[in-house]
């Protein structure tokens, strides 16, 4: 009987082991790929909040400056390219695309303490609006380059 219980720890050993290596190969997880209520907080601002506007949405300033604030505050969870980490969500998703500017603004402003996400409420309110431009600008499509103009003349075949 001992030689069959020793066999028997030593095989559920060897799969124990062998399990943990393959778990090395494979990337993490996202932790927010499959859990939708990451975004549910976007549902909790208050109306007054979701009818502001964007006072800056018309500044031709607001898209740069909010880029480079979006690079030294958000980056570092959300991704270099807004597209979510481990950390954080993806700011290209839908709802957080169609989330209102105001709305935007208000989680930038109250934070979501217990999901990790910072208030950032002392940081300048322009500053604020700049951000809420960046990111609203990451669900439109990349403008598309103007046509090249040729300076020469047609040729005639």
């Amino acid at each position: 009987m001992k030689p069959y219980i020793f066999s028997l720890a030593l095989t559920a050993l060897f799969l124990i082991v062998c399990e943990s290596y393959a778990q090395q190969g494979k990337p993490p997880a996202y932790k927010y790929q499959k859990d939708a209520l990451v975004y549910a907080e976007l549902t909790k601002a208050p109306e007054k909040a979701r009818a502001k506007r964007n006072p800056l949405e018309s500044d031709p300033d607001s898209l740069s400056a909010g880029k480079y604030l979006f690079e030294g505050h958000c980056a570092e969870c959300h991704g270099d390219n807004a597209e979510g980490t481990k950390k954080g969500p993806s700011l290209r998703a839908d709802e957080v695309q169609n989330a209102s500017p105001g709305t935007i603004f208000w989680i930038l402003t109250n934070g979501v303490v217990r999901r990790g996400m910072p208030v950032w409420s002392k940081l300048p309110e322009p500053q604020r609006w700049q951000l809420v431009t960046y990111i609203k600008s990451l669900g439109q499509p990349p403008a598309k380059p103007e046509a090249a103009v040729s300076t020469k003349p047609p040729t005639n075949p």
